[in-house]
């Protein structure tokens, strides 16, 4: 006998991907969404230990995927994760899965020149497919995924003349792979990130960078029945707009709030020492600290934050670590200086975005 109960949405795991081009920062805002979730957090790592470039964000584990990028070692290592405990697992990336040396496609190709039936060939293709896609859909971890994107184009037909037109950016992976998740998230290379789905309703029209907030932000509408604020992430804006930038003084504090009681400009001071020995820029440093932790000032630097910098610049003397951490702090200096002088191309099309970009 059939029978109709009422709808009522259950506690449950994210399903969170995340695409764009390279460099649009996919690894970094997983890794911080993933933090924002809190627990344990797994990265599958495709991308030759790229992943483990970011270990001074916060504690993570990662195992690396070498071709051939068979759909069943991504399976395989997702219930190693979750045996082992994990609350979140991060895989970076699953495009390999479809398009790289031994992936769907490569096995695809294999098949239809064996048997030179292309169409017949998905029969063998598609359960692999589909396996992949179940086991994150019934994990028992949080999932983040992200993909690489890559400009699609399509022929069509004007005034009696075919001509090729960009439709936008598309994930690398199986057509439709963006309806398995709950948020879909794009990013650009200003790592601006919008969404082009999104069942948590969190996220609609809006442009954000993603950070830890991002995390707790979605973690709260998984355990709360879906009451988080929607606003809670356009409110994501550690360095706030270019009116307030400019208004800080020499110490980053902003007029309208006051730096914290009891400050620890004693812990400091070892801080800025390893900065100086390290040739690093001290001011766009402090920027970075206010976006990392969403202060105003750096005597709100708490004890724990104050030593997980200290072991962060201690890690930096490792050649690869340094140069990586100063490309960041580049990036956030020409990102600071186009927010306060935007080109006069940037428009009022994209301000929103700009805006926004501008704080990371």
């Amino acid at each position: 006998m059939t029978e109709f109960h009422k709808a009522e949405r259950k506690k449950g795991k994210l399903r969170l991907a995340i695409a764009g081009p390279a460099g649009s920062g996919k690894t970094y805002s997983a890794l911080l969404i993933g933090l924002g979730l809190g627990g344990r957090i797994a990265m599958i790592d495709t991308e030759r230990g790229s992943g483990e470039l970011y270990d001074h964000l916060g504690e993570y584990d990662a195992c690396t995927i070498h071709p051939p990028f068979e759909p069943k070692k991504y399976v395989e290592a997702i219930r190693v994760a979750e045996d082992l405990g994990y609350e979140t697992i991060i895989i970076d990336s699953l495009s390999h899965a479809w398009v790289g040396q031994g992936g769907l496609l490569d096995v695809h190709g294999h098949i239809a020149d064996k048997t030179g039936n292309s169409w017949s060939a998905w029969r063998q293709v598609t359960p692999k497919h589909n396996e992949l896609v179940d086991a994150m859909l019934q994990s028992k971890c949080h999932i983040i995924a992200t993909m690489r994107s890559k400009m699609e184009y399509a022929q069509v037909e004007e005034n009696g003349k075919k001509q090729v037109k960009k439709l936008g950016m598309s994930p690398i992976q199986r057509d439709g792979m963006e309806y398995e998740f709950t948020v879909f998230i794009d990013l650009d290379q200003r790592h601006t990130a919008t969404t082009t789905k999104d069942r948590t309703t969190l996220f609609d029209g809006q442009y954000f960078v993603p950070t830890i907030e991002t995390g707790k932000t979605l973690l709260d509408w998984l355990e709360n029945n879906g009451q988080a604020s929607p606003g809670a992430v356009a409110q994501e804006k550690p360095f706030g707009g270019p009116q307030e930038r400019e208004a800080r003084d020499g110490e980053g504090r902003s007029a309208a709030v006051p730096p914290a009681q009891g400050g620890n400009g004693d812990g400091l001071k070892p801080l800025f020492a390893r900065l100086g020995a390290l040739e690093l820029p001290k001011e766009t440093y402090k920027r970075y600290c206010y976006r990392r932790y969403g202060i105003e000032s750096m005597t709100q630097l708490d004890p724990a934050q104050i030593a997980e910098q200290a072991k962060l610049l201690d890690s930096l003397k490792r050649p690869a670590r340094l140069q990586s951490f100063r490309e960041l702090l580049e990036r956030i200096e020409a990102d600071e200086r186009e927010a306060i002088h935007p080109l006069p191309a940037a428009g009022a099309a994209t301000g929103a975005a700009a805006t926004t970009a501008a704080l990371i």
